[in-house]
């Protein structure tokens, strides 16, 4: 009897230890794919409904022959994105998987936008994915009506996302967009870039602990399927990189190293997408001093970069500010700078940390001093992952370290030499008789990584409108810079010892988490609802971005007739001053819940599930503008010139009255002629505010002199309240399109 039960419990043990074995080896895992659209075709007397109140509001503010202005957003994952699968996990407190089916009936019956784009990372990208990414576009596209009159316009897009450890690798994230939907309009495979990105999906070492399903063996199936994601991944061959990308086999995995490789395996392919830079000056992978100089060489082929997404979910990269994060000497060595006026270094910040502690200890003033400066220097050296260097560091111990105070809805730790205004300042004096420019038309997307195009419209529904979210458990925290019981020590360390722990994986996630919002929206003044018209306007660069809210935008040149204006993302040359022109009207207040052609078209599971039951839902009321602001930027003529005095942010605000018809302003650069330099100029217009989720990112308690002493942080995980919408109110804007002008000496 004991003989037999130990041969009972003998195979039991067997059984068990043979089922996980199994799970660690990914037998289990199944394909995730991309799922099954649901949503018919928005009626046809909705979308003409909706031409015919747009056309009538841009007549009524004086555009007398108007194009329509159609939203979208060209930035959009789904669970084919390696982070997108992670965040849906259920240790990390997601609800599922999102696949592009989601997106599409998103798009089409929640936002209600006109057109979007998958942009899903290349890095994990295989053929299979691909294949069934384009299937999916190409359903969602046809679900859209006659080829000419689209309720909803689909394109296939990847993203090129590249992350370099020093600045002198560094060249970002871009979205590489298609205009067709043919397999020979579309590149054969999405390209991926080298780097921190891809060696962290590509290597051998798992994301996740193989020991997950058991731990959270109800939910063990969504971690098997991750495994069989992950190893499918990692399963594509590269290709071989002496080969031209046309004649390399669908099946192998591309990388480009830089925005030159990318462009030469477009150019082998014969192909001539949108190349869109977003998130130029996101500081949680960006090093400390990149600046987007070296991107503008000849080599780095600029001009197949058209178009730049100034804001996302991520925060906004338009605006330039002097201050730095890091300094270096003469001798390159990186160095901390001293707080400026609303900024706050965070490796300045470190020394204070340590300074504290350090007196709590009881040591003398200049024991004390002497560690603080070490702290600045060791976190300076480091750079992204200079918080590993203050051992048993906590978010709330960095306060406001790091954050632009005085920028719009700010991306977290933003890097002032990445912008678009940096971008549109600098030169290149390679060939000194043709200077090499940027010449960006601007956009925003949201950048959601939940399926959502278009999230903007409401605040609702944060854990999965924006990128918030986390350990739904202490026990599922993962963050590899602390150990398991930090002590909070008064010295910190040197980068030599922090150097081998920094990467990809070190970024200060549970700050970053604080500053997700929402999301922008890409507009296009378009002669059509269709592909073509589309396409057509973005080339143009005839095109805004708005930081969520349908806002109506024209900005023009002016003839010194009055007769022909020239528009946004347009040319002119002239040796007077040039005149302008902006129109403006604001987007409309929302009416809550879903319209009835949604409730028509999903299910309400499906609508509760997807939508959070809050869609696009115009009322018939428009927010009111309340200014315009003029950007002025005289791009560099002499080599080394500051652009510190060549961007000026305001440059002319003009009060609006209030108006439900909007509002217009002219305006005339009367210095233009004695400067006698080319010089660009965008507007914003400026809605009244509006709540916003993590507008107040930090929300900080701030002591008499307006500095911050305390934060109280919106975390999406286990800390947070997962049902506050940590909502403040921000003021809604547009982002027009630049117009150049080039300075030519008048005739007589």
């Amino acid at each position: 009897m004991v003989r037999g039960a130990l041969g009972l419990i003998a195979i039991v043990v067997l059984a068990v230890g043979g089922y996980f074995a199994g799970g660690y080896f990914g037998l289990y895992g199944q394909h995730r794919g991309p799922g099954e659209i649901s949503g018919a075709q928005t009626p046809r007397e909705v979308i003409e409904n909706r031409t015919l109140v747009q056309s009538a509001a841009s007549r009524q503010i004086g555009v007398a022959e108007p194009k329509q202005i159609l939203f979208g957003d060209l930035h959009v994952h789904s669970t084919f994105s390696t982070d997108a699968f992670l965040w849906a996990l259920p240790l990390n407190g997601g609800d599922g998987a999102h696949p592009l089916a989601d997106a599409c009936d998103f798009a089409r019956h929640c936002s209600a936008i006109d057109f979007w784009s998958i942009t899903d990372h290349a890095e994990a990208s295989t053929p299979r994915r691909w294949q069934e990414t384009k299937d999916s576009i190409r359903q969602c596209n046809a679900v859209s009506g006659a080829a000419g009159d689209q309720d909803l316009v689909s394109f296939v897009g990847f993203e090129w996302t590249q992350v370099g450890r020093v600045p002198e690798e560094h060249f970002g994230h871009k979205n590489v967009i298609f205009k067709g939907l043919e397999d020979d309009e579309i590149s054969a495979r999405p390209i991926a870039a080298t780097g921190v990105a891809t060696d962290t999906i590509r290597g051998s070492a798992g994301l996740l602990p193989p020991i997950l399903p058991v731990v959270d063996f109800s939910n063990r199936q969504a971690y098997y399927d991750f495994k069989r994601y992950m190893d499918d991944s990692r399963s594509v061959l590269a290709c071989d990189k002496s080969v031209p990308a046309n004649e390399l086999p669908a099946e192998c995995f591309e990388s480009a190293p830089t925005p030159a490789d990318l462009a030469k395996s477009l150019d082998e392919q014969g192909l001539s997408p949108l190349v869109i830079p977003h998130g130029t000056s996101w500081g949680f992978y960006t090093p400390p001093t990149t600046t987007l100089d070296k991107q503008l060489t000849a080599e780095m082929r600029p001009e197949m970069q058209s178009i730049i997404e100034v804001m996302s979910g991520h925060g906004n990269s338009e605006e330039y500010r002097p201050w730095r994060a890091v300094i270096t000497d003469e001798d390159g060595n990186f160095m901390c700078p001293p707080p400026s006026p609303n900024y706050l270094p965070s490796c300045w910040r470190a020394g204070e940390i340590i300074r504290d502690r350090c007196a709590a200890e009881g040591q003398d003033d200049a024991v004390c001093e002497l560690r603080a400066a070490e702290a600045r220097q060791n976190y300076a050296a480091l750079g992204v992952a200079g918080h590993i260097t203050v051992k048993g560091e906590a978010p709330e111990d960095w306060l406001d370290a790091g954050q632009c105070k005085d920028c719009f809805l700010p991306p977290f730790n933003h890097r002032p030499g990445t912008p678009a205004q940096y971008g549109r300042a600098i030169s290149n004096f390679d060939d000194p008789d043709n200077l090499r420019r940027f010449n960006w038309g601007f956009i925003a997307s949201s950048d959601n990584h939940r399926a959502r195009p278009g999230t903007g419209y409401k605040a609702v529904d944060r854990l999965r409108t924006t990128e918030s979210g986390g350990a739904r458990e202490e026990r599922f925290e993962v963050a590899p810079h602390k150990d398991e019981e930090p002590e909070a020590a008064s010295e910190s360390i040197a980068q030599d010892q922090a150097l081998a722990q920094a990467g990809f994986g070190l970024m200060e996630v549970e700050r970053q988490s604080t500053f997700w919002t929402t999301g922008g929206l890409a507009a296009v003044h378009a002669t059509g609802r269709n592909r073509d018209a589309i396409w057509d306007a973005m080339e143009r660069k005839e095109i805004y971005g708005t930081s969520g809210p349908r806002m109506l935008l024209w900005f023009d040149h002016l003839s010194t007739d009055g007769q022909t204006e020239t528009p946004m993302g347009g040319a002119v040359t002239q040796g007077d001053a040039p005149a302008f022109r902006v129109r403006a009207v604001g987007a409309f207040k929302q009416n809550p819940g879903c319209p009835e052609h949604t409730s028509d078209a999903l299910s309400p599971e499906r609508i509760e599930a997807l939508c959070a039951g809050e869609c696009y839902n115009p009322s018939d009321e428009r927010h009111l503008i309340t200014r315009i602001e003029i950007v002025r930027i005289q791009p560099q003529n002499v080599k080394g010139e500051t652009v510190d005095d060549l961007i000026t942010d305001p440059w002319r605000t003009f009060e609006c009255v209030p108006d439900q018809a909007g509002c217009t302003v002219e305006f005339t650069d009367l210095e233009f002629a004695g400067r006698e330099r080319d010089t660009l100029y965008y507007a914003r217009a400026i809605q009244e505010p509006l709540p916003v989720i993590n507008a107040d990112n930090l929300r900080c308690d701030y002591d008499a002199d307006g500095n911050c002493i305390k934060t109280n942080m919106c975390y999406g995980d286990y800390r947070g309240d997962r049902g506050d919408q940590c909502t403040a109110l921000a003021e809604g804007r547009a982002w027009s399109s630049p117009i150049y002008v080039t300075y030519a000496p008048s005739e007589g």
